[in-house]
């Protein structure tokens, strides 16, 4: 093979490009989901976050899980503002701080787009790993906040929370990309 830099992306044998690492995918696209559905899976979610499941302290926040989600897949649909009104939403129902669901969502989505262009490379377990930093680093802003305000520190069971939404990122991937896969497999068996 060639070391020439200005010649195309090199292959190996296999077609993969070279000097990338195995979980890394630089030719694979989605397809953008329906604007329905983007948002039909938020408001199902919210609702289902409302359900008292999310009391036990180590719950994973399956409302930020999919907001990372879609803000990393689809930003144009999902943005800060989207995280904003959810957290409020959800500070209302569960009637405690005013906007500390908010700020962990905002900085979620936040990061989740800063993530955007490595999460897209690289396959789901690898975005997981990528995406528990974010995970962390958000409600531990909130807690230290929450903490400052009310004047005693919750736990670090919210820790596991974290643990487990990461964890939780590739089932919830697998099952939000169904609709662009159902697309791509009706599209190749037509050809």
């Amino acid at each position: 093979m060639a070391t020439n830099p200005s010649s195309q992306e090199q292959r190996d044998a296999s077609g993969r490009l070279v000097g990338l690492v195995g979980n890394a995918h630089s030719d694979r696209l989605l397809r953008p989901a329906r604007g329905v559905f983007v948002w039909a899976t938020l408001i199902v979610v919210w609702l289902a976050s409302m359900l008292p499941w999310r009391l036990w302290p180590a719950a994973p926040d399956m409302m930020a899980l999919v907001l990372a989600y879609w803000s990393a897949y689809e930003s144009r649909r999902v943005g800060l503002v989207t995280a904003f009104i959810f957290g409020i939403l959800l500070d209302v129902h569960d009637t405690a701080l005013l906007g500390g669901h908010a700020l962990t969502y905002v900085l979620v989505v936040y990061g989740a787009q800063l993530l955007q262009r490595r999460l897209q490379r690289f396959d789901l377990m690898s975005q997981a790993v990528h995406m528990l930093p974010v995970f962390l680093f958000a409600p531990l802003c909130t807690h230290l906040v929450v903490a400052w305000l009310a004047g005693h520190w919750p736990g670090w069971w919210w820790a596991a929370g974290a643990l487990i939404t990461a964890a939780l990122w590739p089932v919830a991937g697998w099952v939000l990309q169904l609709p662009q896969r159902r697309l791509d497999d009706a599209e190749s068996s037509a050809v």
